[in-house]
């Protein structure tokens, strides 16, 4: 199983992030009451609204140690945004992406971004921030950092199902590795966000966000039906 927020294990991992050398100094108790915090406040109001004093207050710490931990709100934005990327990062490794054909890897990644989703709203919540433009002197340096590897990822497993015949000669591997990779950002997004979660309703049905299997099943019926060689 993936660990649950606030996961003590993948926050002891943390290290060369945006937190001052003093953050990573405290028990991880203390560490983990501050992010998840920080993670409520920034999900629930956004950046811009987003208060330093509330998130200070809600951890049970003194503002003064805040800025001992972290030189700005930016600072403990951006620390969150690295400790959502080991997040998918330990999602991932728990996901078998090594044996099957490219279906049978791209069920296994929308199954595990159902779980990502539903285990961590907060980090969906910031994430979609991130696409506002008011954000997008961080999403410039941040969206490099984490979409090259998925980019490169979809890429190669595109490209190994053409040379083995399982899709069309004249795929275009860059052009469907974005398009695969919006699936999994919109179905991400439907699970934390109260707009999206609405406008899958409307596009799917009503019962979309109870029934998994559905979503699955009819992306992955779309998917292999916009990919298969039609002469296999």
């Amino acid at each position: 199983m993936p660990p649950t927020f606030p996961a003590s294990d993948i926050i002891e991992q943390l290290r060369d992030t945006h937190a001052k050398p003093a953050f990573e100094k405290i028990p991880i108790e203390k560490r983990e009451r501050i992010l998840r915090a920080a993670a409520r406040e920034f999900a629930g109001q956004g950046f811009a609204s987003a208060n330093i004093n509330v998130i200070a207050k809600k951890a049970g710490i003194s503002i003064g140690s805040m800025y001992n931990y972290f030189e700005s709100k930016e600072a403990l934005f951006l620390t969150l945004n690295d400790l959502s990327y080991h997040l998918i990062d330990a999602i991932l490794a728990a996901t078998d992406l090594e044996e099957g054909s490219l279906f049978d890897k791209f069920e296994r990644l929308l199954r595990s971004v159902q779980v990502y989703a539903r285990l961590y709203p907060e980090f969906n919540q910031i994430y979609q921030e991130l696409t506002s433009e008011g954000l997008s002197h961080l999403s410039r340096q941040l969206s490099g950092k984490l979409e090259t590897v998925t980019a490169r990822y979809y890429r190669d497993l595109l490209r190994e199902a053409r040379d083995e015949g399982l899709i069309a000669p004249d795929t275009d591997e860059f052009t469907a590795a974005f398009c695969m990779d919006n699936i999994l950002v919109m179905l991400q997004y439907a699970y934390s966000s109260e707009y999206y979660s609405q406008r899958m309703k409307i596009f799917v049905g009503e019962d979309a966000l109870e029934n998994d299997e559905k979503m699955i099943q009819g992306i992955m019926t779309f998917i292999r039906r916009a990919l298969t060689n039609p002469e296999t």
